[in-house]
C-alpha cells in the first residue's frame, strides 16, 4: 500500500508499449462500485475473493503491465499465478514511507479506524515474505519518483532476458 504501484505500472507500460491495467481499478468497472464499497457491503472476503477471480483472468492475458492490490499476495493461488504466468516486481516501501503517501487518502479501507502505522507495521509483517517469495525483480521505491522506479526496473527486466 503507497508503494507506487499503479504509478509504477502506468510508466513501465509506456516503456514497454504495453496496456496497463489496474486490478483494483478492473474490479470497480465490473462491480460498478468502488473498493471501500465493496469492503463495507462484503468485508474483506468477499473483496478478497473478487481480487482473485479478476487476478487469474488478467494474468492469462499476454504482453500487458499489471498493478495489482497490497493483498493480492495473501493467497497461495495467486502467488502461484503470478509467479507461474509473468515477471514480478515488489516494490518494497517502509512504513515511513507508506504513511507518507496514504496519509491523505480515504479510499484505503483497511486503514480506515485504526491505527495507521500499527496497521501497515501487522500487514507488512505478514506480507513482505510472500511477496519476496514471488519476486523477480525488487526495488526500493524510497524517495523516488514513479519515472525513476520504472526505469530501473525496466533495465533489470531487459537485462534479464538478454536485450
Amino acid at each position: 500500500m503507497g508503494s507506487g504501484k499503479t504509478a509504477v505500472g502506468r510508466h513501465l507500460a509506456r516503456m514497454f508499449k504495453l496496456p496497463f491495467y489496474d486490478s483494483d481499478v478492473d474490479i470497480e468497472k465490473r462491480t460498478g462500485v468502488d473498493i471501500p464499497f465493496i469492503f463495507e457491503k462484503e468485508g474483506e472476503p468477499g473483496f478478497r475473493q473478487r481480487e482473485s477471480e479478476t487476478l487469474d483472468r488478467l494474468t492469462q492475458m499476454s504482453g500487458i503491465v499489471l498493478a495489482t492490490g497490497g493483498g493480492v499476495v495473501i493467497s497461495p493461488d495467486n502467488r502461484r499465478w503470478l509467479a507461474e504466468r509473468g515477471t514480478v516486481v515488489y516494490l518494497k516501501t517502509s512504513i515511513q514511507q507508506q504513511l507518507n503517501r496514504t496519509r491523505h487518502g480515504r479510499h484505503r479501507p483497511l486503514l480506515n479506524d485504526t491505527d495507521p502505522e500499527a496497521r501497515l507495521r501487522l500487514l507488512m509483517g505478514q506480507r513482505a515474505a510472500l511477496y519476496e517469495e514471488i519476486a523477480d525483480v525488487t526495488v526500493n521505491t524510497d524517495e523516488r519518483k514513479a519515472q525513476q522506479v520504472a526505469q530501473e526496473i525496466h533495465a533489470s527486466i531487459r537485462q534479464a532476458s538478454g536485450e
